[in-house]
């Protein structure tokens, strides 16, 4: 993804009450899509470990140099209700998660053609619910190198290559999980965890206090 961090800043408004900036968010929309990457997946925590969930492809001729823009997701098998009952089973028992599984749900049930699509909903959905100030846009055309201005963090975030995007950032540091008296906390989730676990709460896991 491309982002152009702008970062959050305190602005005042005439009475001088402070009012938060979002940050610009750029998602890539106009790149190939790339197989094996975090663009059809996740990973989350189940009672036997960190596992991950993926959306299946329709492989039209091979997805070599297929926009990302026109990946289509494969909805010939269950993986739907599969994934469902992955997560209720590694989440039923948090703390929120009956308050937010409708919604997230309604999301996969509500089959979105494009893949691209899907994973604009679901982020959609998690910034909403965590509270995130984001201006999120999509990206018109494909750049090798990002403008003058925008960090580029397209490549950073990869399920094969580690990433200290929290640590650099000041926000690595544990939270609540439910299956960490058995094998610890565990890092680089989907987000769902963290909302699942601190529900209302997220957003001062992601601020830096």
């Amino acid at each position: 993804m491309a982002q152009e961090m702008e970062g959050l800043s305190n602005r005042r408004d005439g009475d001088g009450s402070a009012e938060l900036s979002p940050s610009v968010i750029y998602l890539e929309a106009c790149e190939n899509f790339q197989k094996q990457s975090y663009r059809n997946r996740c990973r989350f925590y189940a009672a036997d470990g960190v596992q991950t969930l993926s959306f299946p492809i329709v492989h039209e001729g091979g997805t070599h140099k297929q926009p990302i823009s026109e990946a289509k997701v494969d909805y010939s098998k269950p993986w739907i209700l599969q994934h469902k009952r992955a997560i209720t089973s590694a989440y039923g028992t948090s703390a929120y998660f009956e308050y937010y599984q409708d919604e997230l749900f309604a999301i996969l049930d509500s089959k979105p053609e494009r893949l691209f699509d899907l994973n604009l909903a679901l982020i959609r959905f998690f910034i909403e619910k965590t509270g995130l100030c984001v201006d999120l846009r999509v990206t018109e055309d494909y750049t090798r190198e990002a403008p003058e201005g925008v960090e580029d963090l397209r490549e950073v975030i990869h399920p094969k290559r580690p990433n200290a995007i929290l640590s650099d950032l000041e926000l690595e540091k544990p939270y609540f999980q439910v299956f960490a008296p058995k094998y610890g906390f565990q890092k680089d989730l989907s987000i769902m965890d963290l909302l699942f676990n601190e529900g209302p709460d997220s957003i001062l896991y992601l601020k830096k206090l």
